[in-house]
């Protein structure tokens, strides 16, 4: 039976990667790579630098395909966010059949941890639940973003008996605005975090985590809110794309 593993890539520094994610890197005879269509895809260039440093035969192929774009309407996020699934399932079936003979493992390069906001593993019992393709899949765990920002900014995660919630922009746009004390916020795309200014929060933001653009800030949120908005476009309009973490906490 094929065997696809699902392998975590840690948060973008190459030092950080797991010894079972080398190992099974090792086992992977046809990688597949998600091209996103950034003119700068440096997450594609890792990928890619990943395998070349790690795997030591070269028995390996690599497939590059262009990655379904997602429709970005506010109005229909959830609608739009199971259309895309459905068409990353459909080419996701394609390239099983197409790539990957009967008794071959193929493996896929997931960004930070296969469990923390990627869809790869939906996508895949998706494929499953299709019934064209038969495989079996594994996942090897990796370094998130966010153990990644705090471990930067050398902070715990966690402090004694506190909670800590983490969520993402979206949500934070439309909770209430009374702060719940520890808050890790991922895919934030419009800066949310203004919105909590004027409670003294302190801010711990990160973006290109482990990547040679790292870019750091800390202190408390209404003192920093605009040197990470306007650190946030500039890195974006330079780049392409952006991808940042933050957390938010009441200070001790």
């Amino acid at each position: 039976m094929k065997q696809i593993l699902l392998i975590g890539m840690g948060a973008g520094d190459p030092e950080q990667i797991t010894l079972q994610a080398v190992a099974a890197l090792n086992r992977a005879e046809v990688i597949f790579i998600l091209d996103k269509g950034y003119v700068d895809d440096q997450l594609l260039r890792l990928r890619k630098e990943l395998c070349q440093r790690y795997i030591t035969h070269q028995r390996y192929r690599l497939v590059q395909v262009q990655d379904p774009r997602r429709e970005d309407d506010p109005e229909a996020y959830e609608r739009g966010i199971e259309g895309w699934h459905e068409q990353r399932a459909v080419l996701f079936e394609r390239l099983l059949t197409d790539e990957l003979d009967v008794d071959q493992v193929g493996a896929f390069l997931v960004w930070g941890d296969p469990s923390l906001y990627d869809s790869t593993m939906r996508i895949l019992d998706q494929v499953l639940a299709r019934g064209k393709e038969a495989f079996e899949y594994q996942v090897i765990p990796g370094i998130t973003s966010v153990q990644s920002l705090v471990a930067r900014h050398r902070i715990p995660l966690n402090r004694i008996g506190e909670s800590i919630l983490v969520t993402t922009g979206r949500r934070m746009a439309t909770a209430p605005l009374q702060h719940p004390g520890n808050v890790v916020v991922m895919l934030d795309a419009h800066c949310t975090f203004e919105r909590y200014t004027g409670q003294g929060l302190d801010i711990y933001w990160g973006a290109y985590l482990g990547t040679p653009d790292e870019i750091l800030v800390a202190g408390r949120l209404d003192d920093v809110c605009e040197q990470i908005k306007r650190l946030r476009s500039e890195a974006r309009e330079r780049k392409g794309w952006i991808m940042d973490t933050y957390l938010l906490r009441k200070p001790a």
